[in-house]
C-alpha cells in the first residue's frame, strides 16, 4: 500500500493492458491510495479489526463508484480479506490465489517466502497456499526474517534500493533453497524493486506481476 508499489501496479495493469489491446487503450481503474502510515500504525498495533474497516469502507466507496472488482495491492493486508469479501458483492481478486495458480503451473511443492513479518509469521498466507493449491511454505529464521521486514519498511517503502540490502536478500533466499525450498515467493509488492529472477538459485514468483496479470485477465474477460 506504498506509493512505490501503487505505481508499479498501475504501470503493470497498463503495460499488459494495452499490450493486450493494442493502440491507445489504457486500463479502466479506480484507485483508493492510502496514508500508508496510517496503514502501517494498525499493523503495528495488531489492530486488525479496525485495518479491515478502513478498507472496508474504501473497497465499499470504489464499488459505489462503479469498480466491478477489487485489488488489496499489498501481501500484508490479505490478512483482512475474507471481511472485506463478506462486506461487498464484487469479487476480490486474491494475491495468493494468483501466485499459487503461478506455482501449481510450475510444479513447485515446497516453496520459500519473504515477505513482511506480518505476512510470514501470520498464518493466513501459508494455510491458503496449502489448502487451495497444496504447496507447504518455508521463511527465514528469525533474525533474517526481522532483517527482510526492515529493509521493506525502511528502504523499499521509501524507495530507497541499497546494493547491500540486495545481497543480503541474496544470502537469505540462498539459505530457503538450501533447506529445499524450489522457489521463492518475493511475497511483498515492494520486493521485486530490490531483487529478481537473477537474484536467486531457484525460481522467483513476483507476486506483483501476477497480481496485476490477474487483474487485466479479469479486465479482459470483463470486457468481452
Amino acid at each position: 500500500m506504498s506509493w512505490t508499489s501503487t505505481a508499479e501496479y498501475y504501470r503493470q495493469i497498463n503495460a499488459a493492458y494495452a499490450g493486450r489491446r493494442g493502440g491507445l487503450h489504457s486500463a479502466p481503474l479506480l484507485i483508493h491510495s492510502f496514508d500508508f502510515a496510517q496503514v502501517v500504525a494498525l499493523q503495528q498495533a495488531a489492530a486488525w479489526d479496525e485495518a479491515a474497516e478502513l478498507l472496508g469502507n474504501a473497497a465499499q466507496g470504489l464499488q459505489a463508484a462503479g469498480a466491478g472488482a477489487l485489488l488489496i495491492a499489498t501481501n500484508t493486508m490479505h490478512l483482512v480479506a475474507p471481511q472485506l469479501e463478506a462486506w461487498l458483492e464484487i469479487p476480490l481478486l486474491h494475491i495468493v490465489d494468483s501466485t499459487g495458480a503461478a506455482l501449481k503451473a510450475a510444479g513447485i511443492e515446497r516453496v520459500g517466502l519473504l515477505a513482511t513479518a506480518f505476512t510470514m509469521e501470520q498464518p493466513f498466507y501459508k494455510e491458503r497456499l496449502r489448502e487451495r493449491f497444496g504447496i507447504e511454505t518455508l521463511v527465514p529464521e528469525a533474525p533474517q526474517r526481522a532483517e527482510v521486514h526492515r529493509v521493506i519498511f525502511d528502504e523499499l517503502c521509501r524507495n530507497d534500493i541499497r546494493a547491500d540490502s540486495r545481497e543480503r536478500y541474496r544470502a537469505v533466499m540462498a539459505d530457503l533453497a538450501a533447506q529445499g525450498a524450489q522457489g521463492i515467493i518475493l511475497g511483498c509488492t515492494e520486493i521485486p524493486l530490490l531483487v529478481g529472477p537473477e537474484d536467486s538459485p531457484v525460481p522467483t514468483f513476483d507476486t506483483t506481476a501476477l497480481h496485476a496479470q490477474a487483474a487485466v485477465e479479469w479486465l479482459l474477460g470483463g470486457a468481452a
